[in-house]
């Protein structure tokens, strides 16, 4: 095994034996007790052991508790629908205030299954916008990104989602390093100190048929959401 392939999994060992935990958390009971949302809208639900979220608008279900550094890994599975659907994790996200009330900015691990491929990238979410892999037009790195450990966004990377079925999303965070894995491959190692502590937020883009006529097939199903607070 040579090149990237040796990389991602040198890394993927290393983030599994490197660290020192606490306990695994749930965040998941039928109460959602360990969320919030601060949005006018959105609408999150506990089916069946699972977290069904629908949206009109792009909208984040947020942790009530801030958390520093962290493994978080969760399941994500994406409706198989025509319309726009796209959606991710938020986390040492900002709660901000602004004229139309309240909103999450901050680091997102992207799960997009259009044909770009770009699951398990870092996207900034309300600010720097795409900070790994870079985009021509909506990548705007500031000083507070150091540097990506990995190349260009390869095939590899490309190929993690798994296309109607449950993905798995494990967050590394650890100072300034920040790991993305998918479907155990590591998609993004960044060094960034934008943010160093902030709230977990699971993610529904947005659905324009739920919006206009209440239709509900375009659900983000999320379980297993386990994380893991780094001494």
């Amino acid at each position: 095994m040579t090149g990237i392939k040796s990389y991602l999994a040198i890394f993927f060992v290393f983030s599994v034996t490197a660290c020192t935990t606490t306990q695994r958390v749930d965040l998941l009971d039928p109460q959602l007790s360990r969320f919030d949302n601060v949005y006018s809208f959105g609408q999150a639900r506990f089916i069946g052991g699972e977290l069904h979220l629908i949206s009109p608008n792009n909208w984040f279900l947020t942790t009530k508790q801030r958390y520093s550094n962290f493994i978080l890994t969760a399941d994500i599975k994406m409706p198989n629908v025509d319309e726009y659907s796209n959606s991710g994790i938020i986390f040492r996200g900002q709660i901000e205030q602004d004229k139309d009330g309240k909103r999450v900015v901050g680091y997102q691990a992207e799960i997009d299954p259009s044909p770009r491929r770009w699951s398990g990238g870092l996207f900034d979410q309300g600010r720097r916008k795409w900070l790994y892999p870079e985009h021509p037009q909506r990548s705007h790195k500031d000083d507070d990104f150091i540097k990506s450990h990995l190349p260009a966004w390869s095939e590899l990377q490309a190929g993690a989602y798994k296309p109607d079925e449950w993905n798995s999303l494990r967050v590394v965070c650890d100072g300034s390093s920040i790991k993305i894995f998918l479907n155990g491959i590591l998609t993004t190692h960044v060094e960034d100190i934008k943010d160093d502590e902030g709230v977990i937020g699971l993610q529904h883009h947005g659905s324009k048929s739920y919006k206009e006529s209440g239709l509900r097939d375009n659900v983000v199903r999320f379980k297993n959401i386990f994380i893991q607070e780094l001494k």
